[in-house]
Parts: structure tokens; sequence; C-alpha cells
């Protein structure tokens, strides 16, 4: 199938509806993983499973959620990463649904599979459609990742209501039908030509000296996974955590506990658009060790603190966790070569969403094993100290100098 003919740059209208539906779409990508990490509260009695049981279900969909992504990049790149976004919307949707109308824990884990299989093309995708198109890239990027950070507040809380008022299954198949009819409406437009890939980029930069290019990959490739496993274990760890630590603050409901994590989030959106912001003036080298120093403390704290100081703990740790994102999307955005920039996002989603899933199964097993999240936590910590540690080896000129695209 051929992309529809595309005008040999993008306009501020195009590039509107390309933050729009980019933001949207990253909201989306962000939705399977914590409504079933709050389901899973239910799964337990449900399928008569421990939580490690239940956590390990989705360890396939995270792993193919970021180890097809370079295939996704790789097939952007080559053919066209709008008709891929259309393709994401309509499978993604698809595999919500199906998981929603599994019977058994074979029939979900199988279908959480397949939902990440097709989730793993937003990243890669989205975000070179994204940077290709607008001016000021740090910013775009941190609003498009305060929309990735409000997908697990709107799963937490629309799983926790819609658990409550009907079902669990709910809780999949009605956000599942809205990315759906969204992809309808993606297609739509693009077959007008409203939406449509970019020939030539708004802006770009100089190319840098090979040999920053060289170091940046290879510092990244450890920080980008320390960043990742912190996610991926603290993202199923928070709703079991507050069920046993918050309680009375929520009542003992999922709705309440759904509320509390959907309250973190929240918070870690508005943190993370500040630091794409922050990304477009200021040493991206710097913004980036702040991100890791930032989350150390606080992850010690949580490992042992309760009530209220346990929820400042979360609100912190989770902020500086996402706030390194928009930081380090901008630093492959600047290093990573234009015709291969999709290919490059999926790379890093093998580290941030494939290997660094195993944080699912190390989260799950360390809680079935001590029967509680205090050595989980130090262990998060020793994680962040690594990239800490790795994230002061990144050039000293590590800020973007935009110039006129050619």
């Amino acid at each position: 199938m051929e992309p529809v003919p595309f005008p040999p740059a993008p306009t501020p209208r195009t590039a509107r509806w390309s933050l729009a539906f980019s933001c949207v779409g990253h909201t989306y990508s962000h939705l399977f993983a914590p409504i079933f990490f709050v389901v899973a509260l239910l799964l337990e009695s449900e399928f008569n499973l421990t939580h490690g049981e239940v956590v390990s279900l989705i360890v396939a969909g995270n792993v193919m959620f970021g180890v097809c992504a370079p295939l996704s990049g790789w097939l952007s790149d080559k053919w066209s990463a709008s008709a891929m976004i259309g393709v994401y919307f309509f499978g993604l949707g698809a595999g919500m649904v199906l998981c929603g109308l599994a019977q058994t824990p074979v029939q979900l884990m199988i279908f959480l599979t397949l939902t990440g299989v097709f989730g793993s093309i937003y990243h890669p995708v989205g975000f070179a459609w994204l940077v290709s198109q607008v001016e000021k890239r740090g910013t775009a990027l941190g609003i498009n990742g305060v929309f990735g950070t409000l997908g697990p507040s709107v799963a937490a809380l629309s799983a926790g209501v819609l658990s409550a008022a009907f079902t669990w299954r709910a809780a999949f198949i009605v956000p599942g039908a809205v990315v759906f009819a969204t992809g309808i409406a993606f297609w739509v437009l693009r077959q007008r030509g409203i939406i449509h890939d970019a020939a030539i980029e708004r802006v770009g930069e100089p190319t840098p000296p090979k040999h920053e290019v060289v170091r940046t990959i290879i510092v990244l490739a450890v920080t980008m996974l320390c960043t990742g496993l912190i996610y991926q274990t603290s993202s199923p760890a928070l709703p079991k955590l507050f069920s046993e630590r918050l309680a009375s603050f929520a009542d003992d409901s999922v709705l309440g506990i759904g509320a509390m994590v959907a309250l973190v989030y929240v918070v870690a959106g508005a943190v993370q658009l500040v630091a794409g912001r922050l990304s477009d003036t200021y040493s991206l080298k710097v913004l980036y060790m702040l991100a890791f120093v930032s989350q150390i403390p606080f992850l010690i704290l949580a490992a042992q603190w309760t009530g209220g100081g346990l929820m400042i703990a979360a609100l912190v740790m989770v902020s500086a966790n996402q706030a390194a994102l928009p930081v380090e999307n901008t630093l492959i955005a600047r290093y990573a070569p234009k015709d291969w920039r999709a290919l490059a996002f999926g790379l890093k989603f093998i580290l941030a969403f494939g290997v660094s899933s195993l944080g699912v199964l190390l989260e799950g097993s360390l809680y079935d094993l001590t029967g509680g999240f205090s050595i989980i936590f130090i262990v998060l910590a020793c994680i962040a100290t690594v990239g800490l540690a790795v994230s002061w080896l990144l050039p000293s000129q590590s800020k973007p100098q935009p110039v006129l695209a050619e």
C-alpha cells in the first residue's frame, strides 16, 4: 500500500494535528499495562493466583512492547510513519478488547502479548513523526510526555471506576473501543491529506561530532535501561503498595487505590512538561543527572514510609523518573541520523520496555519472596545510582542548538 501524497514540508496545521494525535496516541500506549496492574488486585481471587503469578501474565506483552519497537521503527522509515500510526490505533484497540474477553489466565496472557506487539508501534514511530514536524522539540516532547504520563493516570482511574461499576473486563473493553474509534478518525483525516508524513523537517540541528555520537549512544544504552527498570518495577508495585500502606486513605477499595495512583502520574506529567521546556534551553546532561539524583533518596524512603509520607515519596520518585524521558528523547532526536531516527527510537524501547520489562518479574518475585516492598525499593535506588554515575559521561555540550533545516 502506497502512502498518500504529502507536501514537501509540514505546515503549522499539519504540526498541530501531528501533535494532537501523537499526544493521544502516547496516552493510549500507556493504558493496557497500568489497567492490568490495577485489575490484578481482582485477578488474584478471580484466577486463584498469587500476586507474582498474576503480574507474570503481562511479562511477554511488555517484552514484545519493547522488542518489536525496532521493527516498527524500520517499517516506518521504509514505508510511512502516518500509516504505521493508523495500524497502531486499530491493533492496540482490538487487542485491549480481546483482553477483556479472556476466559483463562493463558488467554489473557496471549491477548496481552498481542496488545504489546501493536503497542510497540507508538514510541519509535510516534516520536520520530512528531520531531520531524515541530520546531521546538523539547517542548513538543514535553507536552507529548505529559499525555504519556496521563496514560497510567487515566488507566488507573478508569480501571477502578469500570471495575467497581461493572467488572474487570469493562476496564479493558471500554478503552479498547475508544482507541479503535480514534484509529477510524485518524485514518479518515490521513486519507484526506490533512495528516501526512514530512519530507522536510521544519527545524534541523548541526551534526554533532562522531565521537560524541558514539559516546552518547553507549551512555544512553545504560541509562535508558536504568530508567526503564525503575519504571517497569514501580508500575506494578504502586497499586499493591498503596493497598497495603495507604488502605485507610483509599477506603480499602480498588477505586480509591486507582485514584491515588492516578494522582501520582498526573503530577509526574506536569513535571515532565517542565522538563521538556527546560530541554530547549538548558544542558541536557545536567537535566538528565538531576532526574536520577532526585529519585535516589525518595526510593530509599519509599522502602519504609507509610501514610502521607509514602505518598510524598511516590510523587517525587515517579515524577523524577518521568522527567528524564523528554530529556533522553531530545538527546536521541539530536544524535540519531534523521533517516534512521524511528529505528533509533525503536532500539531505545528494546531497553526501556523490552529488557527492562524484567522489572515486572523482579517486583513479583521479590514480593512473593519477602512479603513486602522494602528490598524492591532499595534495589531501585541502587539502579538509579548507576544511572546517575553513567549519565555523568554524556558530552558536556548536550543542549539543543537549532538551525534552519535544509
